[in-house]
């Protein structure tokens, strides 16, 4: 037997993401009008171990679909991962006799939801995160916008490089997922991306750099990814086998910031109203996502453990909204 919800929480973590807000305004909405108190979670987990809970009300998230960032803040606390941390936060929610609870955030959130969810507290993910690292998701909430936000950036650094006759080198934020880079080069014509370690080929690049120089072209941007290889080497293999004075830029947090796109505030309300009709349903520790037109629902520990291509093929919950 299923047993009935009458509260439940709402809780956004790890780092911002353009549309956490659409998320969190449908989920409070769609909450409501389904007979359900809602409660804010303050700062993620931290805020839910510290007992930072309120409630929301129709009113709380008026307006907010516009707006980047998250209005519940968001934190990271490590030592969730610890059994006598997450008992303090299971203490939090009962005083509050909050019955479950929707995670807004990437994998380690998700993992914090699930392990409420073995302790009586049941929990539904939904990815927000601008990396695009989820697999059980074709696109997390905030990658769109994200994407845009290095487009229109590197837009502007084509018109410098073009003006000086340079070579420019950009580096996007990722964290291990090839994404971010691998769209915005496409996106902006770069001469060459760096997606991956193994892939980046010094020779390759500066043979393409050199066989452009001879057709008549001046200016030159590459794509970089974060944590694969550092722009300064790359700018000093280009300044040592060239005649560029090539330059570096590292767009950093620019990169999270800004209104979501229309994209992302659509995604992030059709996953949070499905996140909550999951959470009536009695299911707990899953993970919302989108493939087209089909929401999807993925067991989170199968989700974290498949590879990016393999998540098609995980459907166990279909839904059309």
């Amino acid at each position: 037997m299923v047993k009935q919800i009458k509260k439940i929480g709402v809780l956004t973590s790890g780092g911002d993401a353009p549309g956490m807000n659409a998320a969190v305004y449908a989920i409070v909405r769609h909450a409501l009008k389904s007979g359900l108190e809602v409660y804010g979670i303050l700062d993620g987990y931290k805020g839910l171990v510290e007992g930072r809970i309120v409630p929301l009300s129709y009113n709380d998230v008026s307006g907010i679909v516009s707006r980047g960032g998250t209005i519940l803040g968001t934190a990271r606390l490590p030592e969730f991962v610890d059994a006598e941390v997450r008992e303090v936060g299971v203490k939090q929610l009962k005083k509050h006799d909050i019955d479950a609870v929707v995670c807004i955030g990437g994998d380690g959130t998700y993992m914090g939801g699930l392990r409420l969810s073995e302790m009586g507290i049941p929990c539904i993910g939904v990815p927000g995160t601008i990396d695009n690292d989820i697999p059980s998701t074709e696109f997390t909430i905030g990658f769109d916008t994200c994407l845009n936000t290095i487009v229109e950036s590197v837009d502007r650094i084509r018109d410098t490089a073009n003006s000086h006759h340079r070579c420019i080198i950009v580096e996007v934020m990722g964290r291990f997922c090839p994404d971010l880079a691998i769209r915005s080069s496409l996106a902006c014509e770069s001469e060459y991306v760096v997606y991956s370690k193994d892939t980046y080929d010094e020779q390759e690049m500066l043979r393409v750099i050199k066989e452009d120089q001879e057709k008549g072209k001046k200016d030159f941007v590459i794509i970089v990814a974060e944590h694969t290889i550092p722009v300064q080497d790359i700018q000093k293999t280009i300044k040592e086998n060239t005649d560029l004075d090539p330059r570096c830029t590292i767009l950093g947090h620019v990169q999270r910031g800004g209104r979501p796109s229309a994209f992302d505030r659509v995604l992030a309300v059709r996953l949070g109203i499905f996140a909550v009709d999951l959470l009536l349903q009695g299911e707990a520790g899953k993970c919302v996502g989108a493939f087209g037109e089909d929401l999807v629902a993925t067991e989170i520990l199968k989700a974290n453990e498949l590879p990016k291509k393999q998540a098609q093929d995980v459907k166990p919950c279909v839904k059309k909204i």
